[in-house]
């Protein structure tokens, strides 16, 4: 069967600018249909979601994999499935109907896909039961199921317990999703399938694509195990690799900070086999947007096994990112060989982020006890025609004295910043040289009274 399926997803649809987000690579292998003849039995969705373009889409897909097979089993396009493999046909909505038998006639498989009509409910439980009794449990064949679905699941028992137990009959199980109009649960198709889940769940919201995904999964059962794998990884350059974990098959190492390559000797050769191998990455732009994670990936193995990961994409917020000092521009020279002294003029550079801090001090008078008094703080900048800009404004909270009369209360150190890029009052902005002229405005008015309005208490 080759590399029967091939996955990358991450753990996250959303980071911030400096997020880390998990990446995981999966791929299955499994020996050769011709060598190893297979049972297979293509489940499809014909519920009442389906109706339209996405049932038509969902026949070509389906008969492309059944084209794909006929060649692949015999070496030629003959209408008949050899090598002692079979296909069969399972349609469901609100039931399961085996609209074939485990057949072998190309002509009988695709009139059965180009029957089916949509409407009713969606029975998954009813599909992996009537899919497992075309089965011969007393054959040899390998036994797959391809389950074909665009919803979640409406009518019918509980579909987990069946599909565990054709599992634990040996049956591998596939599961290809269309988001559909009541949405899909990618959780539910990846407990169904086999393990691991990447490498046997494929999900698309296109239902043009769905041919495409059919066609794949078929062209790679068709093809021997897979031996001399190497996958290599270009991530984004907008993020850098921060961490590799052991995959489950093989070795892989991080080239540089954008680089992997992982390889796997062999991976499906004797049985159904797949491989994991997860790694994290960093987000190091500061730009905001949706952006792919990968740049490229390149997959090669002595079979010529040919795949197409999928380019996941995350969105990225910077916009609460401020980066007031951005990286200096390089000034490039070379020192030329067997030159041993160089001497060069760099020109002028300046102080960075240049400011001032303001404490001020206030004495509140005749303050009575037992009172907290709300203190008002307002700093202005003046400019060379007098006109005022806002520096800041604190508000303050003064806690209530225990004296026995009134008395003077004491608030310090009240700070203000004066970033050197905001002076009106002229001079040089790049230095604290110049003349920075300030006004300062006090409020002050105590918060707790005994005056009650009508006998009323009146709160805010």
């Amino acid at each position: 069967m080759g590399i029967t399926n091939v996955n990358k997803q991450i753990n996250l649809s959303q980071i911030d600018c400096q997020g880390t987000v998990k990446v995981t690579l999966a791929l299955t292998a499994a020996p050769d249909i011709s060598t190893n003849p297979t049972d297979i039995v293509l489940v499809l969705d014909r519920s009442g979601s389906m109706s339209g373009t996405p049932l038509e889409n969902m026949k070509l897909g389906a008969k492309t994999f059944i084209d794909i097979i006929d060649e692949s089993t015999d070496s030629a396009k003959d209408g008949n499935i050899g090598s002692g493999s079979h296909i069969g046909i399972v349609s469901f909505s609100s039931s399961a109907t085996a609209d074939t038998q485990l057949i072998t006639s190309v002509a009988d498989l695709k009139a059965a896909v180009d029957a089916l009509t949509a409407g009713g409910a969606t029975n998954h439980a009813a599909a992996f039961s009537k899919a497992m009794q075309l089965f011969d449990p007393l054959s040899s064949n390998a036994k797959v199921i391809v389950m074909f679905t665009d919803g979640k699941t409406t009518a019918g028992p509980p579909p987990s317990p069946v599909a565990e137990a054709a599992r634990a009959a040996g049956i591998v199980i596939y599961c290809i999703g269309l988001i559909g109009s009541d949405g899909i649960d990618v959780s539910t198709l990846n407990d169904w399938a086999t393990d691991p889940d990447d490498s046997h769940v494929a999900v698309t919201p296109d239902e043009t694509e769905l041919e495409d995904l059919f066609a794949s999964l078929a062209a790679n059962i068709s093809k021997p195990g897979a031996t001399d794998i190497v996958i290599d990884e270009v991530v984004n350059p907008e993020f850098s690799i921060t961490s590799v974990s052991p995959p489950t098959l093989g070795t892989a190492t991080a080239v540089n900070f954008n680089t992997i390559q992982w390889k796997i000797s062999q991976l499906g050769v004797s049985g159904n086999e797949g491989a994991t191998l997860e790694f994290f990455v960093r987000h190091t732009s500061p730009s905001t947007g949706v952006k792919q994670i990968n740049q490229s990936i390149a997959y090669s193995d002595a079979e010529g096994n040919q795949v197409d990961f999928p380019s996941p994409v995350i969105q990225v917020d910077c916009r609460d990112v401020i980066t007031p000092e951005p990286c200096p521009v390089p000034v490039e020279f070379t020192i030329e060989g067997c030159q041993d002294t160089l001497s060069l003029d760099l020109g002028d550079t300046y102080l960075e982020s240049q400011g001032r801090i303001l404490e001020l001090s206030v004495t509140i008078k005749n303050v009575c006890p037992g009172k907290r008094v709300a203190l008002g703080v307002i700093l202005t900048e003046t400019d060379c025609n007098g006109m005022e800009h806002p520096r800041g404004l604190k508000t303050i909270t003064v806690p209530a004295h225990t004296f026995p009369g009134c008395r003077d209360v004491r608030v310090e150190c009240i700070k203000f910043v004066l970033p050197e890029d905001l002076n009106v009052s002229g001079g040089n902005p790049n230095g604290l040289c110049g003349v920075r002229n300030l006004k300062v405005r006090l409020l002050a008015n105590t918060i707790d009274t005994d005056f009650r309005c009508c006998d009323t208490i009146t709160s805010i």
